[in-house]
């Protein structure tokens, strides 16, 4: 189900669906616990009280943190050690991260504590639910994580009745946003804290949002190239069936006869079939280029899933006979999702440098055959010649986004953590690279339907004529120059919210991605 529709999420027997995870983060889906999500909870939770009351040594519990790791804490002060280490960890800096990201971090909170493995109190846990479902967010800082901790820690800030929140338009104490929804300050036990700071919650809550825009403006820039190919009187033999086999990529033979769906019973592609005998390499190479991008679009979606579904926490508290045991390690790494989201930014990138050469050729009369920037009265008006500008520009940012940011380190923690992942950069760098990238596909859309309307009375594909016609709901045919901005961020809004995908399937079908 798309994540737009889904109104609730229950969180316990079933594991959470990237789908289900952007409907609460991005749309407000209200979350629930069930009774297996409370009851591993409160047992794992049992296990952490045993270690303290025996004052076993268990990092984090009974010990400091990171080089501190040798310091033993009493038993006593473990409720003052864990106010410390969220106190004195909430020191990211610069802009605070997006309502959705947040909201996506607290989720993945519940999603990885709630497995049953960390400790952590079901109270604590409720108290973030029900801070999710009555909108309060905290205001975290942006910048300035290796892969976790501050960000968090200024997200826990808010647990403690301290750091900042909002709730509507407001920006709150934590004290004063808890009061306004019924909610009193907490205090966090032995472990919350370091559970609270620890992991792969924030990592794993951009790259799940950073994958699922991916996901849409991928399957989005087939269509937009469908209705470039037709707008530049391209030949379809260039996505024969038989021409795609004889490479050994399922991703490629996919692109291609969605395009083959795409361009069916198209009026222009029937008579422009042999215009040229090979046309430019971004309009033949669509299933190369897409199908090679789309396919680390899936891989890192899979890597991205696992890491859902997986314990980020150090240590694990791990259930073996009535004692358990505290299992040091190091879980809370985020190579896997680093790596990945660096794959991302190169895949999107990818995409977006073919689809702005698409967007080129159509505003160029010397390849497009049409008025130059699409303008009907071309010199008294620009048309879209600066909007190939914007494209450019886009294009070159992803491309000095796609230096890979897992491969880099700087020793941290008196080098304790001496290789950090740096995951938490590449995931953000993937969240802001798709947003990009969905604004290069939707220049290409709006470019080609201007196109398609100066070949009239030629008709596209029924697919293409359906979003066409989608399009200029919203967005007039050129008839002179006007400024384009709103009808750019339309489009765009068309792109992200699956809404251009969805137009398109009512016609040909589900187009599998």
């Amino acid at each position: 189900m798309a994540a737009h529709k889904i109104t609730a999420v229950t969180l316990g027997e079933e594991p959470i669906t990237i789908e289900q995870f952007v409907a609460v983060a991005r749309h407000g889906a209200r979350v629930e616990f069930d009774a297996t999500y409370a009851d591993r909870v409160c047992k794992s939770r049992a296990l952490v009280e045993r270690f303290l009351a025996e004052n076993r040594l268990v990092y984090g519990v009974t010990t400091g943190f990171g080089d501190n790791v040798t310091e033993v804490i009493d038993p006593a002060d473990a409720e003052q050690l864990q106010r410390n280490i969220v106190r004195s960890h909430a020191v990211s800096v610069g802009e605070p991260l997006p309502i959705e990201i947040v909201r996506a971090i607290g989720l993945m909170e519940l999603v990885g504590l709630g497995e049953g493995y960390s400790g952590i109190r079901l109270e604590t846990l409720e108290l973030i639910r029900r801070m999710l479902n009555a909108r309060v967010t905290p205001h975290v800082p942006g910048e300035g994580s290796v892969g976790y901790l501050a960000p968090e820690a200024h997200m826990a800030l808010v647990l403690l009745g301290e750091g900042r929140a909002w709730y509507g338009d407001e920006l709150l104490t934590g004290a004063e946003a808890l009061a306004r929804i019924g909610e009193e300050p907490t205090r966090l036990g032995c472990k919350e804290g370091l559970s609270l700071t620890n992991g792969t919650h924030s990592v794993t809550a951009i790259a799940v949002l950073a994958t699922y825009d991916a996901d849409v403006a991928a399957a989005t820039a087939d269509i937009a190239a469908s209705l470039s190919v037709q707008a530049l009187k391209g030949t379809v033999r260039a996505y024969d069936a038989r021409l795609q086999e004889r490479k050994r990529h399922p991703e490629q033979a996919a692109v291609a006869e969605r395009l083959r769906r795409l361009t069916e019973s198209s009026a222009i592609s029937a008579e422009f079939i042999d215009h040229r005998l090979q046309d430019g390499y971004c309009l033949r190479g669509i299933p190369q280029i897409h199908g090679g991008a789309q396919r680390a679009l899936a891989q890192a979606r899979e890597v991205i899933d696992e890491e859902l579904h997986s314990l980020g926490d150090n240590p694990v508290i791990h259930p073996e006979g009535e004692d358990g045991v505290a299992l040091m390690g190091a879980n809370f790494d985020s190579t896997y999702v680093g790596i990945q989201t660096d794959s991302m930014v190169n895949a999107m990138t990818v995409l977006a440098k073919a689809s702005e050469r698409r967007t080129d050729r159509m505003v160029n009369s010397n390849f497009s055959e049409l008025p130059a920037f699409l303008a009907p009265q071309p010199g008294l008006n620009s048309g879209y010649m600066i909007v190939q500008y914007t494209a450019a520009a886009l294009t070159m940012e992803l491309r000095n986004m796609a230096v890979p940011a897992s491969a880099d380190t700087v020793p941290t923690s008196a080098n304790q953590e001496d290789p950090v992942s740096n995951a938490y950069l590449a995931a953000l760098k993937a969240y802001r690279a798709a947003n990009k990238f969905g604004y290069v596909i939707a220049i290409e859309l709006m470019c080609a339907v201007q196109a398609l309307d100066l070949l009239a009375p030629r008709t596209p594909s029924p697919a293409a004529e359906a979003l066409r016609a989608r399009i200029r709901e919203t967005v007039p045919t050129i008839e002179e120059d006007r400024v384009f901005h709103a009808d750019m961020e339309h489009i765009t809004e068309l792109v992200r919210s699956g809404e251009a995908l969805r137009v398109v399937e009512d016609v040909v079908g589900p187009l599998g991605r």
